[in-house]
């Protein structure tokens, strides 16, 4: 019987040395990335300190003056970094936009770094707000270098799932294309419309999103087996965890993207830091060896740049950076990339 929410896993043995816990934690992801493709992760080493220093900042961050977050506006911005204004998303294209603002960052490299003068994708210098002084910063490179630790761990537990030597994705995790994004979701009124979002049902890109939600909920995954949306319902300190839909064509649809969508009916503001991982933008994604079954490999090898760049450029529109690919009614085209 289909579980009525993404499971909750113990992600603990990948830090301890027991064999018999650790293969119990690759049987608990493996049904929940092809079941799912959503999970929640506690006992996952970063610290609640930190998880709060993130939330604090970015709560200092979105009760600035709009006219000061506008300063750094990403659309005037080369490496896509800084702030997004509200409702400038639309991924149902029902309503006047998706009720929220966000922040762009990610690893912060400079202006003469190699990757950057080459302008290989997602490598740029962040865009920090001078008026929150060198705390945010800080707490923003610390938290976006755990973050990507943290995922590179999940990576080797993943490799496990599908069969691999735990440093299978080792390459792919070198120099990564790793968004950092802060969100903000104001209450939704009580008369809007029903068909109001704070972000609209969409799949993500890349190949790994973390996310860190506070307690107001709202986060809302589509359970294929029942055809229904069902509540990620926020467990204090842990961390949802989706595949995108590079992992997807990467394990030849093995693993699922799963639609996902935030209605925020609480009546209280809401924030989420997501966090995408998506690779070495040199990297070859192709049909992992345990994946081709008798058909064989259903896509093509592509490059993380190159599919990054063409999956932006055919939601949004070329220069116009996002974090997934936009659905309509689940049914309708729910699956797939």
């Amino acid at each position: 019987m289909a579980a009525k929410e993404p499971p909750i896993i113990d992600f603990a043995p990948f830090y301890g040395s027991d064999s018999s816990s650790k293969d119990k934690l690759v049987r608990e992801l493996r049904q929940a990335c092809e079941e799912f493709g959503f999970f929640q992760i506690i006992n996952h080493g970063i610290p609640p300190d930190l998880q709060d220093s993130i939330l604090t900042q970015s709560k200092a961050l979105f009760e600035l003056p709009i006219e000061v977050k506008e300063v750094y506006n990403k659309d005037g911005n080369p490496f896509n970094r800084g702030y997004e204004r509200l409702r400038s998303q639309n991924f149902e294209k029902r309503t006047a936009g998706d009720l929220k603002e966000g922040f762009y960052l990610g690893t912060n490299r400079s202006v003469d770094d190699p990757d950057v003068v080459a302008r290989k994708f997602g490598q740029g210098p962040n865009t920090y707000p001078a008026e929150l002084g060198a705390e945010f910063p800080r707490v923003v490179e610390r938290y976006h270098a755990a973050l990507t630790e943290l995922a590179e761990g999940i990576l080797r537990m993943l490799a496990r799932t599908l069969d691999l030597e735990d440093g299978a994705f080792q390459a792919f995790c070198e120099r990564p294309v790793a968004v950092l994004r802060l969100l903000h979701y104001p209450p939704q009124e009580p008369d809007a419309s029903d068909l109001e979002r704070g972000i609209g049902a969409h799949t993500d890109f890349g190949a790994i999103t973390i996310l860190l939600q506070d307690t107001t909920g709202g986060l809302q995954v589509w359970n294929n087996l029942t055809s229904t949306w069902v509540d990620v319902t926020p467990i204090a300190g842990a961390y949802v965890v989706n595949l995108g839909n590079m992992m997807m064509r990467w394990t030849n649809d093995r693993y699922l993207s799963n639609l996902h969508r935030v209605i925020n009916k609480s009546g209280k503001e809401r924030f989420s830091v997501p966090f995408f991982f998506s690779g070495n933008p040199d990297y070859t994604i192709r049909c992992l060896p345990s994946c081709q079954g008798e058909q064989g490999a259903k896509y093509p090898p592509i490059t993380v740049g190159d599919w990054m760049t063409g999956r932006y450029a055919d939601t949004y529109g070329k220069g116009n950076g996002g974090i997934g690919e936009l659905r309509r009614e689940p049914g309708v085209n729910s699956g797939g990339v």
